[in-house]
């Protein structure tokens, strides 16, 4: 066999070996309750929740509390089965966080306390379309 031939083996061996270690860290987004299973079973690997922050009537969103520190603050999330969470997050609140359209938290149950490690946000695009009143 050639050189090329034997180093291209190993480039594809490698790749391959990358992809498969790499699969098991891929997570797909679950529910609370999904992910209270997932950790009174044992399993340890980071869960990824989407939703929405808790809104009062007014659309103000309410459920923050920062902590004694100052440098983190946990909130309340809803899941898209409707289900209420209290969040910790263990830092600083994240820049257009009250006007994020929805939340993702990367993270672990701790007890009955969902402790986010990553927070990403989905924010009001500001290229939506908007109507505009033309006045005739």
């Amino acid at each position: 066999m050639k050189k090329s031939h034997i180093l291209g083996i190993v480039v594809i061996a490698t790749a391959i070996g990358i992809i498969i270690s790499t699969a098991g860290d891929a997570s797909s987004y679950v529910t609370f309750r999904q992910a209270q299973e997932m950790a009174f079973s044992g399993n340890d690997s980071k869960i990824h929740v989407v939703g929405t922050l808790k809104k009062a009537d007014d659309g103000d969103v309410v459920g923050i509390e920062p902590a004694a520190d100052k440098l983190s603050f946990s909130f309340v999330m809803v899941d898209a089965d409707m289900k209420e969470q209290k969040v910790y997050y263990p830092e600083p609140m994240p820049v257009d966080f009250l006007r994020s359209e929805q939340v993702v938290v990367i993270g672990a149950y701790h007890d009955e306390l969902f402790v986010a490690d990553k927070i990403l946000l989905k924010c009001p695009s500001k290229y939506q379309e908007q109507e505009i009143a033309i006045n005739s």
